[in-house]
Order: structure tokens, then sequence, then C-alpha cells
């Protein structure tokens, strides 16, 4: 009987995992990787300087994303915004820009201005897609804001934000 136990025992310290766990282990991975990393994103953003701009009677403080890495990063892995706030990217030259929302949590619009700050065109995006939303003609910034931000301020193509002209060039 004492050798049965001990078969036993050791069956049971020398297990293995199961094969469909095995299968399933590099998806765990990936989660607990990503849950560790959103946020180390979270408070990079928590860096980039502010600007404030105006668009009529409303003050937008803005996270300024105005180099490659934080153009990238954008609003991703974000839960929300600060009412008014949002972030203007700005570009290195005036082109036809694209946007999406991989890993961005929150619905945006987002509106395309050209140098001299005018609204080109606005476009809604839904969290999480891959769908590009591109200006309608070339552009040298994007605004991001809460979805229906700009369509609550009665804000369309053709208007005006102001603040952009104090930004560096």
């Amino acid at each position: 009987m004492v050798g049965m136990e001990r078969a036993a025992l050791r069956g049971k310290a020398g297990a293995t995992l199961p094969f469909s766990l095995l299968l399933r282990l590099p998806a765990l991975l990936a989660c607990i990787l990503a849950t560790l990393l959103a946020p180390t994103a979270q408070a990079q953003q928590a860096q980039l300087p502010e600007v404030q701009l105006t668009a009529g009677v409303n003050l937008i403080r803005a996270e300024l994303a105005d180099d490659f890495t934080s153009r990238m990063q954008g609003l991703m892995y974000r839960t929300s915004l600060a009412p008014n706030g949002g972030m203007l990217f700005v570009f290195d030259k005036a082109d036809t820009q694209c946007m999406w929302m991989k890993n961005t949590l929150i619905p945006l619009s987002v509106a395309f201005i050209d140098d001299n700050g005018k609204i080109v065109n606005i476009a809604d995006m839904q969290p999480q897609t891959e769908d590009a939303h591109c200006a309608a003609e070339p552009v040298r910034y994007a605004l991001e804001m809460e979805q229906g931000w700009f369509a609550q301020r009665g804000f369309k193509p053709g208007m005006r934000l102001g603040g952009l002209d104090k930004l560096p060039r």
C-alpha cells in the first residue's frame, strides 16, 4: 500500500497542464500584458502639454499630440475625457490626414482643420475600430473631442477655431 501511495503522489506532483490549457496560454499572456501596459500608456499621455483653443464662446483644453509617438498613441486606452477636453493632433505638413480608433475605448468626433483654423470636415468615430476617417482636403490639424461635441454646439465645416495661431510652427 505504501508503494501505491508514493506512486499516486508522484503522479500528482509531476502532473502537467492539460493540452487545452496550453493552447490558451498565449492568449492569457497577451491579456495579462495588455492589462499591464494600458496604465503605462495612460501615464505617458498625462505628460502631454495642453493648449487652449476657442470654438465660439467655448474654451477647449486640448492635449497636444505634435510628434509621431504622441500622434500614434492618441487617446488609446482612455475611458473618459474632461469636459471640453480633447486632443489636438498637429501634423508636420498639410496633407490628407486620416484617423482611426484602434484601442480607443470612447466614441469621438474629429474635426479636420486647415492652417487658418477653418474646419474642413467633421467625422464621428466608433470605439475600437480600424475604419479610416479622413480629411476632405489637406489639413495640418485634427481635433478629437467627445462624440457629438461639435454637433451639440452647432459647429460645422467652414467655421473657425481660435488659438491655433499661438502654437509653435
